[in-house]
């Protein structure tokens, strides 16, 4: 069985963000980058079905992006993905989500992979799109959110996470695409002798330039802070006092109170 999982490096979501001189994203530079959360399921599901399929599996993992991501292809080599395949573009933050998925179905599509896996969005774009649309392109049946997952004999079973905490069972059989959501499983760290052992896998280059090119079909014109809204108000008292304040300003702020 060939299997596929894509991964995306982002910042730390802890760091100070700040518009670049375009407006249309963030300046990259001071930043510290890891992989995002939702891929770190993506690999641990993968590398588990793997490991229950056994030596008959072969598992590739995919990352698009200037050469810093190489680090989050090692790691992903090094918790048990057999070879890492790095889509050169320094441009990669610039192009929109049909540009990022025609280059991994680009990829791909010779390749006819049984299954594959990614996250269900990243964390600094959110825009849940990737997936699907690579499973489009390739005429893949997709599953979305997934917090479950089994697959016997080419048939997939899949939990998903619903709206008001229901969850669905779907069935698909392969070629598929998921796209995994947190809870779907606990991942695992690389260890020392793993992540010695990922230093003889196999990583392929491959520029952009060299795939399908595409058009954007969205652009992003401006990214910006938040407005500061007004400060909050603290106060202080009795209880009685207190209620008395809150009508107070209930009643010359809002029309609740009149």
């Amino acid at each position: 069985m060939k299997l596929l999982v894509c991964i995306k490096q982002i910042p730390d979501m802890e760091s100070q963000f700040k518009p670049d001189e375009n407006g249309s994203w963030f300046e990259e530079s001071g930043l510290v980058y890891r992989m995002n959360e939702y891929d770190d399921y993506a690999v641990e599901e993968a590398v588990r079905l793997k490991e229950q399929l056994g030596n008959n599996t072969d598992l590739t993992v995919l990352s698009i992006g200037p050469d810093r991501v190489v680090e989050i292809i090692k790691k992903a080599l090094a918790i048990g993905c057999d070879r890492g395949v790095h889509i050169h573009e320094p441009a990669a933050a610039h192009k929109d989500p049909w540009q990022i998925a025609s280059l991994i179905a680009g990829f791909a599509k010779e390749r006819q992979y049984d299954l594959i896996f990614t996250g269900i969005q990243s964390q600094d774009r959110g825009s849940a799109q990737v997936g699907v649309m690579v499973a489009e392109q390739l005429g893949y049946s997709c599953v979305t959110t997934l917090v479950g997952f089994a697959c016997h004999e080419g048939l997939i079973t899949g939990l998903r996470e619903l709206e008001g905490g229901r969850k669905g069972v779907v069935k698909l059989r392969t070629p598929a695409l998921v796209t995994c959501q947190s809870g779907l499983n606990k991942p695992r760290y690389p260890t020392l002798l793993n992540i010695l052992k990922a230093k003889k896998k196999e990583i392929l280059t491959i520029p952009a330039g060299d795939l399908p090119e595409t058009t954007s079909l969205t652009t992003t014109t401006r990214i910006y802070k938040p407005e500061k809204k007004g400060t909050g108000l603290i106060l202080e008292g009795e209880t009685a006092s207190l209620v008395n304040q809150v009508i107070d300003l209930l009643r010359k702020n809002t029309t609740l109170v009149r």
